[in-house]
């Protein structure tokens, strides 16, 4: 049957994720990994995906837990599956489908733990530090100023960290308050970028400029030697780790996806509609959006108790 990479089906299906919906490198490599490893399941059992029944699916699953794999991750392998076996059927590969009797296990998503404003602010206001400090090596400055802008610009905006780091560098020359992205499936939102995030970004780009001129010339805004030419998502994570570290934060708790979280849940905290945030966290259904609504149950418990008559009335 082939290598699990290379393999025609997996191909075609990569192909059709790719095309309609705009699925990620990051997305359909991961389910590349998945159906390999699905494949060579069915290979050791003389089985193969387009004869394969819903047992031998529930064999796989079984032998995935055997293995100690997290309920998560599990999860994903299933949603893979019933993906791949859906489009098997829809494109006519095969006559039926056997994973569509398939159920995972109800995973209840929890709320996320937040950083708090005081946490956010002493993160940034550590990130600034030395910047402006003529007496550092230039190279130390730019560095430490293109961490302080991507942490201004993620906070001020929500974007998934795949979105901030591969920004064109005209975000940076933006006059409005706001900064187009595009986003997962290739749809486009526009999400706002604060007067803070843009005068970091404006103080880092002229920090880049004097140390190198040649990168500054990049389309990305936060370009890099890196294959992909703009700062990779791991160096940036590496980058505010060590800065939570020095800001007093656990740093094991600190995440680009996490200042994603403290976006939402601030504006949550402060009015903001949930429908709102919903557009600029770019989210395709409200179901994603609403891990957050604790934070509105909290603000509805406390406008009831400062707000509701009796309550006031018992405070005279």
């Amino acid at each position: 049957m082939g290598d699990g990479k290379r393999h025609p089906l997996i191909a075609a299906f990569l192909d059709m994720l790719a095309a309609e919906r705009g699925a990620a490198r990051n997305t359909l490599d991961a389910y590349r990994r998945d159906l390999k490893d699905y494949f060579e399941f069915l290979k050791t059992s003389g089985a193969d995906p387009l004869r394969a029944d819903t047992d031998g699916l529930r064999a796989y699953l079984a032998a995935l837990e055997a293995r100690g794999m997290t309920g998560a991750t599990a999860a994903r392998r299933l949603s893979a599956l019933k993906q791949f076996h859906k489009f098997l059927y829809v494109d006519r590969y095969r006559a039926d489908d056997p994973a569509a009797a398939l159920e995972g296990p109800r995973r209840h998503r929890s709320a996320p733990d937040i950083l708090s404003v005081d946490e956010v602010t002493r993160l940034l206001d550590t990130a600034r530090e030395g910047i402006d400090d003529e007496s550092r090596p230039l190279g130390e400055r730019m560095r430490a100023a293109r961490l302080h802008a991507a942490l201004e610009t993620l906070y001020a905006s929500g974007l998934r960290v795949s979105e901030l780091v591969s920004l064109p560098a005209s975000a940076a020359r933006a006059r409005e308050p706001f900064v187009t992205v595009r986003g997962k499936g290739a749809k486009e939102r526009l999400v706002p970028l604060s007067e803070q995030a843009r005068a970091a970004l404006h103080a880092y780009r002229a920090l880049l400029a004097k140390h190198s001129p040649g990168l500054a010339a990049s389309p990305f805004l936060f370009p890099s030697d890196a294959a992909e030419g703009h700062l990779t998502r791991q160096a940036f994570a590496r980058d505010l780790k060590s800065a939570a570290a020095a800001a007093g934060l656990p740093s094991r708790d600190i995440s680009p996806h996490g200042l994603r979280h403290a976006f939402a849940s601030h504006l949550l905290q402060n009015g903001a509609d949930l429908r709102v945030v919903q557009e600029l966290l770019g989210h395709a259904d409200i179901s994603t959006t609403q891990i957050y609504t604790h934070v509105l149950d909290e603000r509805i418990r406390a406008m009831v108790r400062d707000l509701h008559p009796l309550n006031m009335a018992n405070s005279e």
